[in-house]
């Protein structure tokens, strides 16, 4: 194979750090802090060499260029540009459109079309070892990973440059050149990405009339799969075409430059006034009191520094993934899903098709459980309780009348006025509920014996005689019922 001298740069492939981050450990972020590429560091060191140098500038003619008329002015600008940029409510404009762009960034990804679905569809409906049944599959196949690449060139501009033109495509064995002449052949002003699924449904039904296709079920789940690949491929392409709207971006762009700017003239250092109240350090062992304080000049901004790198760096990560399908460090890498989707799904139509390893018995098959064996540095794992539920460890009640089963009632199902001590009962005029109100259920319990004295005690021991009183007359009321009874 003849060495063209490519090789694929290092800086264009997605950074992944997930198993550094595998484990919460000491340090585990820290230790990501000094990567380069990928980092907050490579997007954002050419404005934060602007910001420093432009604070810099404004603190040099400040101190060594103006006069002291000319700094009592300056002095009284950078205090109003202090408090305007407050007045910027920049953490909630920009944090809710960093959502707002992190939230579409996904959806992105996960619109992005695969053929796993649509190629084992295929695989167990389209039958045939001859050389017809293979290649429907693989032409089947190859609609729909055509349909795929004309719409990643529409959006990414990755897969733009490595098929810059149809015949590009054609020589990538993604289209014939008969293919090419009727997809060309038909004239129209929008983005034609579509076509492939069309001549796939159109030959599934041909399948099905020639039998390669055995039911109607079989089309109707091959047309579903191709139904859903093909929407992803529209989401896709409308993800492409409607943005977030501008204006909003504009808002955020502003709102962040402009408070950079008030904080280039208001957080420099200026002298205090002649005249103005000065706080003073504690009194000094004679009485008197200590030399005025002023503002601690920095000739470093520290924490307004740290406030550039931070909002800033938030407007960068908005502004790289807005749109995921450019060429920076953390886009998608759409070209090496291109090479992967071609190749498993064409082993899965073709290579894969009735080659199945032989039917064997498992190794548990004269075992009750199933219990694969661990390794030396897991195998503490096997000693851990299985999980049963949230609730299988409550500890419950040891009196057996809570245990005590009840028949359901219709007086059971009316509401009931909560709860009230007897003296809140007083002070809102409302009498408390008695405890006896649900004594008849408790006389209808399944060979449960009833136990008024418990109850008249429950009550007695509440300190409230009127609900003593009308347990007493329940249960009179009830020995009553039960005498007139034959």
């Amino acid at each position: 194979m003849q060495d063209t001298g490519l090789r694929r740069a290092p800086s264009t492939m997605t950074v992944s750090y997930t198993l550094k981050v595998a484990e919460a450990r000491f340090g585990a972020f820290s230790g990501l802090l000094l990567r380069w590429r990928g980092s907050i560091y490579k997007l954002l060191y050419k404005e934060f060499l602007v910001f420093v140098a432009l604070y810099a500038l404004l603190s040099i003619t400040y101190r060594l260029l103006l006069t002291q008329e000319q700094k009592h002015v300056y002095a009284q600008v950078a205090r109003y540009c202090n408090r305007s940029a407050d007045l910027i409510p920049l953490s909630f404009v920009l944090g809710f459109y960093v959502t707002l762009v992190v939230n579409r960034w996904w959806a992105q990804y996960t619109s992005i079309p695969l053929p796993d679905q649509l190629m084992c569809v295929i695989s167990a409906s389209v039958h045939g070892v001859d050389q017809r049944g293979r290649l429907l599959r693989r032409t089947l196949i190859r609609y729909a990973n055509l349909s795929s690449v004309l719409v990643l060139r529409s959006v990414s501009t990755r897969v733009l440059k490595r098929f810059p033109t149809m015949e590009h495509v054609v020589d990538a064995g993604f289209m014939s050149q008969e293919e090419r002449k009727k997809f060309e052949s038909l004239k129209s002003d929008f983005n034609k990405y579509w076509v492939p699924c069309v001549w796939f449904t159109n030959l599934a039904a041909q399948a099905r009339r020639d039998g390669r296709i055995r039911d109607d079920i079989a089309l109707c789940l091959l047309l579903e799969e191709l139904n859903k690949y093909r929407a992803k491929c529209s989401m896709l392409f409308h993800y492409d075409w409607i943005s977030i709207p501008l204006v909003y971006t504009q808002v955020v762009t502003i709102a962040v430059y402009s408070f950079f700017a008030l904080s280039l003239v208001g957080r420099q250092f200026v002298e205090t006034e002649a005249g103005a109240a000065k706080p003073r350090e504690p009194l000094e062992p004679g009485g008197k009191p200590g030399p005025a304080l002023g503002d601690l000049d920095m000739y470093v901004p520290l924490t307004t520094l740290l406030q550039f790198f931070f909002y800033a760096g938030w407007l960068k990560v908005a502004e790289q993934i807005i749109n995921p399908f450019g060429e920076d460090d953390d886009d998608f890498e759409t070209n090496q899903l291109i090479d992967r989707n071609l190749q498993v799904s064409l082993l899965s139509v073709d290579d894969m098709y009735q080659n199945l390893p032989p039917a064997e018995k498992d190794p548990y098959w004269d075992e009750d459980l199933a219990l694969p064996p661990y390794t030396v540095a897991t195998v503490a794992e096997s000693l851990r309780p299985s999980f049963l539920g949230s609730t299988f460890n409550l500890r419950m009640s040891d009196d057996p009348e809570q245990s005590v089963q009840v028949e359901a009632s219709p007086a059971l199902a009316r509401p009931v006025a909560p709860a009230q001590t007897p003296l809140l009962g007083r002070f809102l005029g409302v009498g408390a509920p008695s405890p006896a109100i649900s004594l008849r259920n408790f006389g209808r319990a399944r060979g449960a014996p009833r136990t008024p004295h418990l109850l008249r005690f429950r009550a007695e021991e509440g300190g409230d005689p009127e609900a003593a009183d009308r347990i007493e007359e329940e249960e009179a009321a009830e020995s009553g019922d039960e005498a007139g009874q034959p």
